[in-house]
């Protein structure tokens, strides 16, 4: 407690509240103006974007705020996920009024004034008058002597009129010309003077404690308008889970998919190659010495083999394509020109996307040129992969008969409950007569 008023958080809080409440004065008028004119232009439509723009401009003002908080008081805040704008202006629009991070920081922009100013008051206050009390009895004693009546010199001096009450009255005789007094009361006996010095420095060292608990305050007021909700939170959390699930889960296909390639792949490699050597042998032998019933084995056993061979090679590359190793890219090129149906591919990537979305997009790709091979009696496809905004868009279309139908069977469905499990989405474009345009949405990181 003795070391409050020298300690390194009593000047940061003190830092902290002075540039808070310059802060807090245009942030303060910016949300009032705009708010104030944004709802009173409502009426004429232009009073919507301004209301808009006005809570994007106190979500912004959140922001420095928070930012003071972690650079002067070393409080981090998480800052809450605003809702991602809609399409178009009307979406823009909604989206923006609709967004409950603007509206609690406008509510914290009204209420950071009054704390700031009260804030920033008492504590300026409580120093000069600590100080001034703590120094009275040199500049009382050092005052010189005069009979006639005298007047307090400065206002500071005068704690009636510095909390607001005022006070114009003369002080009695006295020895002294500067004499401090508080309404009737003058202090003009050493009792008096040593009592006041004692009370000058015990609010030097209240100070401290009021300047930490009102920023104490304000942090607290910033984790709840500005930080995250509870619900948000929780949210966090489950994506994040989500997030370590699913790239489990691919890392656990590679897995498989390695294991397949490298030992059952493997192995009926070398049982096909044994049973194709077999079949030779048998084939060399003369017709009359030949064991027919062994030959016919052999080479049925052998053409299994090759069957269950090609099988599996196609569940492999089902469960994880081995070109997505080297990337999304490379995978789609391979996809396409395998496509039955002629296809061209134009990607653009600004990062890699997370596994798990690339073998969703790959998927969704390959789901989407069977069904143009099967159902669209398409002549031409086109696949466009582009990344805007973090959000990975692929767009597969087809020049074929239109009236896709997802209830038809086509695999649309499952296509749309594999991409919700990422918070994706699906949008089916397709007239009859065509042209067919799907485009896939999910976000390049979960």
């Amino acid at each position: 407690m003795l070391q409050a008023p020298f300690a390194s958080p009593t000047w940061r809080a003190n830092l902290y509240s002075l540039v808070g409440a310059l802060l807090a004065v245009p942030g303060f008028l910016l949300v009032v103006a705009s708010t104030a004119l944004g709802l009173g232009l409502a009426i004429t439509f232009f009073g919507l974007p301004l209301l808009a723009l006005g809570g994007i401009m106190a979500v912004r003002m959140g922001e420095l705020h928070r930012g003071l908080a972690a650079r002067i008081l070393g409080q981090e805040v998480k800052g809450a996920q605003t809702r991602p704008p809609g399409r178009g202006l009307f979406g823009w629009l909604q989206s923006r009024l609709a967004d409950p991070v603007a509206w609690r920081a406008r509510l914290y922009a009204v209420v950071k004034l009054p704390l700031a100013l009260v804030t920033l008051y008492t504590v300026i206050v409580l120093y000069l008058e600590g100080v001034a009390l703590a120094l009275y009895p040199l500049w009382w004693s050092l005052s010189p002597p005069s009979p006639s009546t005298a007047r307090s010199p400065a206002g500071i001096l005068d704690l009636a009129a510095v909390i607001g009450r005022g006070s114009n009255s003369l002080a009695p005789r006295s020895a002294h010309e500067l004499i401090l007094h508080m309404g009737g009361l003058y202090l003009d006996t050493w009792p008096l003077v040593a009592g006041t010095c004692l009370a000058g420095i015990a609010a030097l060292f209240v100070v401290p404690w009021v300047s930490l608990g009102a920023t104490r305050l304000d942090v607290a007021i910033i984790r709840r308008l500005l930080g995250p909700t509870r619900g948000s939170l929780r949210v966090e959390r489950l994506e994040a889970a989500r997030s370590v699930v699913a790239e489990d889960a691919a890392a656990t296909l590679r897995r498989i998919e390695r294991d397949l390639h490298d030992g059952t792949q493997a192995q009926l490699v070398a049982l096909a190659m044994s049973l194709g050597a077999a079949r030779e042998r048998l084939e060399d032998q003369p017709v009359a010495e030949r064991d027919r019933t062994m030959f016919d084995f052999v080479a049925t056993a052998h053409d299994r083999a090759r069957d269950a061979l090609v099988e599996l090679r196609n569940i492999a590359r089902g469960i994880h394509p081995p070109a997505l190793d080297v990337g999304l890219e490379a995978a789609l090129e391979t996809l396409t020109a395998r496509s039955v149906v002629p296809a061209t591919l134009h990607v653009v990537l600004d990062s890699r996307p997370a596994d798990a979305i690339g073998t969703i997009a790959y998927f969704a790709v390959a789901e989407l040129l069977t069904n143009v091979a099967k159902h669209a009696d398409a002549t031409f496809a086109a696949v466009e992969v582009i990344e805007d905004t973090g959000m990975l868009i692929v767009t597969v279309t087809d020049d074929g008969r239109g009236g896709a139908d997802p209830s038809r069977g086509t695999g649309l469905n499952g296509l749309a409950a594999r991409l919700d499990a990422v918070d994706g989405s699906l949008v089916l474009h397709s007239p009859l007569g065509g042209p067919t345009v799907v485009t896939v949405r999910v976000p390049v990181r979960i």
